[in-house]
């Protein structure tokens, strides 16, 4: 039996991987991760889309690894949210450094985490949802090919080839995924990517931004709006 675990963040890159993933393995469960975020509006996301599916969703604190950082995304930080694109913001740093919602390493910490909690539970292979958008500009390192095949060795050779990383999505744009997700019948309206949290998306943050450009592109309205 081929079984997968599915990092779940509860917004639309994770929840079409997860609909992937049911589609591809014969058992999939999901893990979600509180890490110090200023809401946990996606959090309730990532619950509502793995009762959808009716999936296992397993969830783990790591706030204490995210304590000192400063980053605009964290409960622990006085740094306000880029009310910008991510195109906007990449311009001023040059692509030179990380966009400052970068939590530090953040995809890595998930990843060995996740790869932990999948092997405990049986599963060959870890699914995430790192897209071709988030790592353009360098604007998210921890979602390029290149972390994507350096992760995949680590997780092979510290398992003894026991399990394997997956990331179908890394060479894909989110408009893509968009309509992918529409043909797997994912529940969009059921999704959150908002920085900022609240009862309705804000609209001018990054992933806002990014994620009405998505489903422009795919030619549908976003039914979470």
């Amino acid at each position: 039996m081929k079984k997968c675990l599915v990092l779940l963040s509860g917004g639309v890159d994770s929840s079409t991987a997860l609909a992937l993933a049911i589609r591809d393995f014969d058992e999939v469960i999901a893990l979600s991760v509180s890490y110090g975020q200023k809401h946990e509006r996606e959090l309730k996301s990532a619950a509502d889309i793995a009762k959808h599916y009716g999936v296992t969703l397993k969830t783990i604190d790591l706030n204490a690894v995210f304590s000192d950082s400063d980053c605009s995304l964290l409960a622990n930080s006085e740094a306000e949210i880029p009310k910008e694109s991510y195109a906007e913001q990449i311009k001023k740093t040059g692509g030179l450094t990380p966009v400052s919602t970068y939590i530090p390493f953040r995809n890595g910490l998930f990843i060995s985490t996740a790869a932990a909690v999948a092997l405990s539970n049986g599963c060959e292979a870890v699914l995430y949802g790192a897209h071709a958008d988030d790592s353009a500009g360098n604007a998210y390192p921890d979602c390029s090919p290149e972390f994507f095949d350096a992760m995949n060795s680590a997780l092979v050779t510290g398992s003894g080839g026991g399990i394997v990383l997956l990331a179908p999505f890394v060479k894909m744009n989110k408009a893509d995924i968009v309509k992918l997700g529409l043909t797997l019948k994912v529940p969009y309206e059921l999704t959150w990517s908002c920085y900022v949290g609240g009862i309705k998306p804000c609209g001018v943050c990054g992933t806002c931004i990014d994620r009405a450009g998505a489903f422009a592109a795919a030619g549908i309205e976003d039914p979470a709006m």
